[in-house]
């Protein structure tokens, strides 16, 4: 008479399968975390504030109507979480965070307004996970924002001061941008 492991091969069968359900449950959950818990970076880009028309000035102050946007974005971002302020060396893109960092108490970090490699690769490593502002001009916002979510952004028209970018990335996946207007309307 021949015996049978029928008890044994039903064991082996219900540790086999806790096996893979153990398994295929630590990869739902690390699916899960890896999705809804990855770090995003949000980066808040803005052409500088009115600037005032001076032919023979490279560097002009703001307008009242700038300084009055320039309050606007500290009054609307004021406790959005920004961790990091860049603008370039111009006066009026450092004008146009100042009441932002002064509000915050985060220090404006300038870059050479041709540095929008540098400042594209900042946020990627330095700033991953981290809320920026930037505000930058009519051809390096676009640029920058195109770069971030690897699609195509116009240059800003020379008139228009009221574009607001807020690009949102993920760690895998593609970038989000939404483009707002903020403050006065621009004429």
């Amino acid at each position: 008479m021949q015996e049978t492991n029928e008890p044994r091969t039903r064991l082996k069968t219900i540790v086999v399968f806790a096996m893979l359900f153990a398994v295929f449950g630590a990869v739902i959950v690390f699916a899960y975390f890896a999705t809804f818990s990855r770090p995003l970076t949000t980066v808040i880009l803005v052409r500088h504030a009115e600037k005032k028309l001076e032919p023979d000035n490279p560097d002009p102050d703001l307008t009242p109507e700038g300084v009055a946007r320039a309050q606007e974005i500290a009054r609307v971002f004021g406790d959005a979480g920004v961790n990091a302020i860049y603008a370039t060396q111009y006066k009026r893109t450092q004008q146009t965070v100042k009441p932002l960092a002064d509000r915050i108490g985060v220090p404006v970090t300038l870059l050479d307004s041709k540095q929008t490699d540098e400042l594209v690769s900042q946020i990627q490593t330095t700033h991953r996970g981290q809320t920026i502002f930037v505000a930058g001009h009519s051809n390096s916002v676009p640029a920058i924002v195109s770069v971030l979510s690897n699609e195509k952004y116009p240059e800003i028209p020379d008139n228009e001061y009221d574009n607001l970018f807020i690009v949102t990335i993920y760690r895998f996946g593609k970038a989000k941008v939404t483009k707002l207007k903020y403050g006065n309307k621009s004429p």
